[in-house]
Parts: structure tokens; C-alpha cells; sequence
């Protein structure tokens, strides 16, 4: 086959040097990751509200239910144009764009989640004599967020179609789409095969990464599978290398993300601002990420001193 159609695998990892000296192949990455955070982030703080209300209060499910189940079918990249009138041409448009994306998939499976909650926990907290709050503090939330977690994973597939649709529009605020749009344009097949496996390393590692979040946010699940077994399945190879891995990178991130903030207000690493270099304006998405991560381990080391 002719190479424009299907290149070689030696010309597409040698198309890597080219996208780093020529195309800020380092710094494109890093616009889509904090694109990625920054969606994530906002549809969230949208979805985790409304769904609690919607799913546990009957007059607002009545009111809404029948309208959310509608909004999954429309056509999102159809939708670029009213975030444009919105918002402009701008990172927030991108943001909100993806936000929106994720926000009318993971709503309804909030709702839903809510309805799965087993009855048999309801009434042992009810028998107690719990409130309102404390049960949903104590079971709605415990029992919706564990499995949420496990549908965030699903759909982060999902949302790097939405970032590649965002970030060919004003392809001159960078990402990987924009690189896309580069690559397709020249008719560089070559760069659109590697920017392609770039994708799926970043899908590979985001899926690792939400498995070790579910087993340090939910053991419990894992201690109930395993109580279900004869006995308790040894873990692989693989992912006592990852676990390590993942401390190891988690406690390294955070070293340098403080190193790299300090520099943001100084500018001791010769006056560049690396965060701000790297994640352009979704920067604050990076910094409530970190930020959550500090917060997470201080309040851990304190449960274990008090």
C-alpha cells in the first residue's frame, strides 16, 4: 500500500521527533489534558448535585426525569456553534463544550444509580432511627459514588471524541485535535497514526489510574468480592508494579507541582512559567486536581495520627 495510505511503524514512531521540535507535540499533550480535567471537573460539580436532587426528590424527578432522558439524543458536535455565540473561541467554550458532552451521558446514570441503591440498607438505616441527611450521607452517596466511578471510566473513551471535535475549532489555542487538523491537512498520515497511539497510552493509563482510585476509595468492594471466594485472589505481577508505580508517580507529581507553583509566583527556572506553559488557560483545572490530591493525603495522615 502506497505510505501516504498506510505508513510503516518505523515512519510513524519517527514522526514523534518531528510533532516535538516542530508541531510542541509536549506542550499540545498537556492542552488536552488539562482540556480533559477542566470538562471533567465542571460537568461534575453540574451532574452530582442535579442528579441527587432529581433522583431523590419525587417532585423534581417528575419534573425533569422525562426531559434528561430527551437530551441524550442530541447530536453534540452539532452544538458547536450555540458554545461559539456562548462563549466565543476560547478555552471556555472548549471546556463548557465538553462539559456539556459528558454532563448529559452521566446524569441519567446518576439518577439511575440512585435507584439501584438496595433496599435492605435503607431500612437497617431508617430501623436506626437515621435522618434525611445522614442517609443519604451514610448510603445514597457510599453506595453511588463506588459505582459512578466505574461509568467516569467508561466514559472517558467517550470524551476524547469530544475533545478532538473542540479543539479543531481556533486550532491555534493548541491540543491534540488541533494537531489532527494539522496532520489531515497535509495529508501527514504518518503523524495521525502516532498522535492516534498517543490516545490510546493516555486511555490505557486513565483506566489503570481509575482502578487504583476505586480500590483506595471503595476497598470495601473488593473486601466483599473476596469474602465471596474460597480465598483471596493474590494480585499480579502487573498490578503490584502498577500500585507501586502509582505511589511512587503520585508522591513525585506532587513534589514537583509544588517546585513548579513556587516558580509560577518567583520564576526561578529562568523566568518560564511551566504550569501555565503547559496547560495554557485550563491550568486551574490541574491546580484543583493537585490541590484535591493534597487535601486527600493531609487528611489521611491526620486520621492516622488522631
Amino acid at each position: 500500500m502506497s505510505k501516504l495510505t498506510l505508513p510503516s511503524p518505523g515512519e510513524v514512531f519517527s514522526s514523534y521527533g518531528e510533532m516535538i521540535t516542530q508541531n510542541d507535540l509536549v506542550k499540545n499533550l498537556f492542552r488536552s489534558i488539562g482540556l480533559n480535567l477542566g470538562g471533567y471537573i465542571k460537568a461534575l460539580l453540574w451532574t452530582l448535585p442535579l442528579g441527587f436532587i432529581i433522583g431523590l426528590f419525587p417532585l423534581f424527578r417528575g419534573l425533569f426525569r422525562r426531559t434528561i432522558d430527551a437530551i441524550r439524543f442530541v447530536p453534540l458536535a452539532a452544538c458547536t456553534v450555540l458554545f461559539i455565540f456562548w462563549y466565543g473561541n476560547s478555552i471556555s467554550m472548549k471546556v463548557n463544550f465538553l462539559a456539556f458532552g459528558i454532563f448529559i451521558f452521566l446524569l441519567p446514570i446518576v439518577i439511575q444509580r440512585i435507584f439501584e441503591v438496595q433496599d435492605v440498607y435503607l431500612k437497617t438505616v431508617y430501623t436506626i432511627g437515621a435522618s434525611k441527611w445522614q442517609t443519604i450521607k451514610s448510603v445514597y452517596i457510599p453506595s453511588v459514588m463506588s459505582k459512578l466511578i466505574d461509568d467516569v471510566r467508561i466514559l472517558t473513551a467517550i470524551s476524547w471524541t469530544y475533545i478532538v471535535v473542540a479543539e479543531t475549532i481556533n486550532a491555534d489555542e493548541g491540543g491534540l485535535g488541533a494537531l489532527i487538523q494539522i496532520a489531515r491537512r497535509q495529508f501527514q498520515t504518518d503523524k495521525l497514526f502516532g498522535i492516534l497511539i498517543i490516545f490510546i497510552f493516555i486511555g490505557v493509563i486513565q483506566d489503570r489510574i481509575f482502578v487504583r482510585l476505586d480500590k483506595e476509595f471503595f476497598p470495601y468492594k473488593y473486601q466483599i468480592k473476596n469474602a465471596h471466594k474460597h480465598s483471596a485472589e493474590k494480585p499480579s505481577v502487573w498490578d503490584t508494579i502498577f500500585d507501586f508505580s502509582f505511589v511512587a508517580f503520585v508522591w513525585s507529581a506532587l513534589g514537583i507541582y509544588v517546585v513548579l507553583t513556587i516558580n509560577e509566583f518567583v520564576g526561578f527556572l529562568g523566568g518560564i512559567k511551566v504550569i501555565d506553559y503547559l496547560f495554557g488557560d485550563s491550568c486551574w483545572a490541574f491546580h484543583v486536581v493537585m490541590l484535591s490530591i493534597i487535601a486527600y493525603k493531609a487528611r489521611k495522615v491526620w486520621m492516622k495520627r488522631s
